[in-house]
């Protein structure tokens, strides 16, 4: 492309600030948010280009302090990723990293160095002849391969973008789902997980939920762009039961510190490019669920509390790639973002913005203490059979300075953590303790057999002594001390007192994983293995300066008040009584992993508590979403949101 070209339509080299026909008030003061005018629309964005144009019903009114906020948030992101030596390459999937580098480049400024790369031929373009050479198999390029098309469409070549439209139009003439690789076939399973030869078809066949996003919107807004009608329906269906499964019986990914942003983005596409009005509203819906999900886990920059599909490398402060995403909305932030997600691209070239509440939810500005009972379904959610009661059950409480929250389930999973408590710290966020024993060092996991039992600020981790050692983290700054057997850990402003139940005494282990060793130089980490031939575990009681004055007031509590009952642990029976009078009792359960609870008095029945999000406060703040009702509130003090999909299916 010409140089006069870019002159011409550049504005600017540096980011302009989105700007509101109207803006809403304040975050605190939210009486007059009705007032916000019902027609505005965000125009006129990034450095001269034009983002989608969304009404304003399909808009989530924010304050100008709010924008200013993700303003200087992107704006720092977008010089993050300028003037890098190379964007990368387009082989296979590559472009999930290398596209958003070439289009953050394109936003600082140098618009024909991206074009070039973003238009170079693909170096598998042979396997690509049925599409016009265009890839458009591999998920994760499929998400780029949209935003390029859409936002970036008027800066590519005029033949370029003709290419994409007629390899689109032959891509969807059918379900590329369904139909056999012109070379390949249907694959013949040799070559790496995600090659071409080893699963065959027209488009990537994997089915977790962020390539099952990026597959389903890419063919919906291509089928829907060069017209092959019948395509876009059968895609619309599938993107209708996908967010109908969100909003009545959750998602299998769930919360995932690793994947929840790659589902995230390409629902961004589809808010973004869909012309259909109801896929545009379903686009918003998921965007909105999705958010509120995330608030629900991020804290200060942390991501905290069970998740599926954790790899052990997210218990510090922005090592999550969740929190890395999310962040550009929610803020609240003590220190900069080191690594922003590549993600991000999507989300900075976009109008949409979570929810008030939601921003609110994830800041934590409701009123606490407040217990949340959750529910997540088993991973593949849309087989038959498997909408019939949640996979796991999820219990958190939100103190004033820290969130906990630890989970049981039908099966034990290996790529889910099970149990962390994320705890506010001044200098960098939050600080994290978590617990694992399906794993080694920070690699999350229970072990198959481990059950957990959680009450407010009680918890009660049990399992038949056996030789799988228990790992603990926690900062270097916290301060350690034994007295009466009960294991005390005073952080900045939150108290632990861990009672060991047959373990044996603690020993330091170093972490040794290159790539950790940076990333987990604040922290420590203790590994305990279990002793005799009874039941082992740890109970655990959790206090801070709002409920329990001192630490030292804590302590001398703690050892004064609090009691133990080990009399029936033989037969897998442990009571934990707090200093504040509640009690947490944990049978062990030998049928299956669902432990027997009483939660003070009262036995929990998980038969009766499918709810995916339960609010145990008196006015259901902040967070609520029944089993299979489909109706969405969110709410923090004078802040509300609600959303309603009741229709559900799930077929695939």
């Amino acid at each position: 492309m010409k140089n006069s070209e870019f002159s011409r339509r550049s504005l600017a080299a540096s980011l302009a600030v989105l700007t509101l026909v109207s803006c809403s008030p304040s975050l605190k003061n939210s009486a007059s948010l009705k007032q916000t005018a019902s027609n505005s629309i965000i125009t006129e964005a990034i450095d001269g280009v034009d983002l989608a144009k969304v009404s304003s019903e399909l808009q989530n009114p924010w304050t100008k302090e709010l924008e200013a906020e993700f303003q200087k948030r992107a704006a720092s992101i977008i010089k993050y990723y300028a003037n890098p030596k190379s964007y990368g390459n387009g082989f296979q999937e590559n472009e999930k990293r290398s596209y958003p580098a070439a289009m953050f480049d394109f936003l600082a400024g140098n618009r024909e160095r991206a074009i070039e790369f973003l238009q170079k031929e693909d170096p598998q373009a042979k396997d690509h002849q049925h599409t016009e050479g265009i890839d458009f198999y591999f998920c994760f390029t499929l998400k780029g391969q949209i935003r390029k098309y859409f936002l970036f469409g008027e800066y590519l070549d005029p033949e370029y973008k003709q290419r994409m439209y007629r390899g689109a139009k032959k891509w969807t003439e059918k379900d590329p789902l369904a139909r056999p690789h012109p070379v390949y076939g249907m694959g013949d399973g040799s070559g790496r997980d995600w090659s071409i030869q080893r699963r065959g078809r027209w488009v990537d066949a994997r089915n977790t939920d962020n390539l099952r996003a990026m597959r389903e919107v890419a063919v919906y807004l291509m089928a829907e762009e060069t017209g092959n009608e019948e395509t876009r329906l059968l895609y619309k269906k599938k993107l209708q039961r996908y967010v109908g499964a969100l909003y009545n019986i959750g998602m299998g990914e769930w919360d995932s510190e690793n994947y929840l942003g790659h589902t995230f983005a390409p629902y961004v596409n589809l808010y973004d490019f869909a012309k259909d009005p109801e896929v545009k509203k379903l686009a918003k819906a998921a965007l909105d669920w999705i958010s509120a999900a995330a608030a629900v886990k991020y804290y200060r920059g942390g991501w905290g509390g069970p998740n599926k599909r954790d790899y052990g490398g997210s218990n510090v402060v922005f090592t999550s790639s969740a929190a890395r995403t999310f962040s550009l909305y929610f803020g609240d932030t003590i220190i900069p973002n080191p690594k922003p997600e590549s993600d991000t691209i999507h989300l900075i070239t976009s109008t949409y913005r979570p929810p008030l509440a939601v921003v609110a939810l994830a800041r934590k500005q409701f009123d606490r203490p407040v217990e949340l009972l959750s529910t997540k379904p088993v991973y593949e959610n849309w087989k038959p059979g498997n909408d019939e009661k949640p996979g796991y059950w999820e219990t958190t409480f939100f103190g004033q300075t820290y969130q906990m929250g630890s989970l049981v389930g039908t099966f034990a999973d290996g790529d889910v953590a099970p149990f962390k408590l994320m705890a506010y710290n001044s200098d960098r966020g939050v600080d994290y303790f978590v617990a694992n024993s399906g794993g080694n060092m920070v690699r999350p996991g229970k072990k198959p057999g481990d059950q957990i039992g959680q009450y407010r600020n009680l918890l009660i981790w049990l399992r038949p002594a056996d030789d799988k050692p228990f790992f603990f983290q926690l900062p270097r700054s916290a301060k350690a001390e034994i007295e009466n057997d009960i294991w005390f850990f005073q952080l900045e402003k939150t108290w632990l007192a861990l009672r060991p139940i047959n373990l044996s005494e603690r020993v330091t282990v170093p972490i040794t994983k290159k790539k950790l060793v940076k990333v987990y130089s604040q922290e420590q980490t203790f590994k305990v293995t279990t002793v005799g031939n009874s039941y082992a575990g740890f109970a655990l009681e959790v206090g801070e300066d709002n409920s329990h004055g001192s630490y030292t007031d804590f302590k001398q509590s703690v050892i004064k008040k609090s009691q133990l009952d080990l009399k029936d642990l033989a037969s897998g029976k442990v009571k934990l009584k707090g200093m504040n009078g509640n009690s947490l009792q944990l049978r062990y359960n030998t049928e299956n992993l669902l432990p027997f609870i009483f939660r003070g008095d009262k036995e929990y029945d998980w038969s009766k508590n499918f709810a995916l999000y339960n609010s145990l406060s008196n006015n259901k703040q902040p967070i609520d979403l029944g089993w299979k009702i489909g109706k969405l509130k969110v709410r923090v003090k004078d802040l509300e949101f609600q959303n309603k999909i009741t229709k559900y299916s799930n077929l695939d």
